[in-house]
């Protein structure tokens, strides 16, 4: 059973949970990655409405990987088109080291 203190968005709390340490600062790590995306959108300006949009996000990704992993289960399954030009691949492979930088 592991602990986590939650400090973000303008509160703190400690929660208990079934997982170990380890797991639950991979988590709170991911949703803060999450809301710190959500933070620069210029619409939101509210905790609230951050907590809010980075839960729907999270649930879209949940929702979709579902999605991939019965589709693949009954063989219908359709990986997507990777056709970028090279400025879009310099792009993304631009955002994926930043990620990585982040992470070291």
């Amino acid at each position: 059973m592991g602990k986590l203190k939650i400090e973000m968005l303008g509160t703190s709390f400690t929660i208990q949970a079934n997982e170990n340490n380890e797991y639950l600062e991979k988590l709170l790590g991911y949703y803060k990655r999450i809301t710190d995306d959500v933070k620069n959108i210029d619409s939101i300006k509210s905790p609230l409405q951050v907590a809010i949009l980075s839960g729907i996000m999270i649930c879209d990704e949940l929702y979709k990987e579902k999605q991939n992993k019965v589709a693949m289960e009954n063989g219908t399954y359709v990986p997507p088109q990777l056709d970028f030009d090279s400025e879009e691949l310099e792009r993304r492979a631009a955002e994926m080291i930043s990620k990585i930088d982040k992470v070291l």
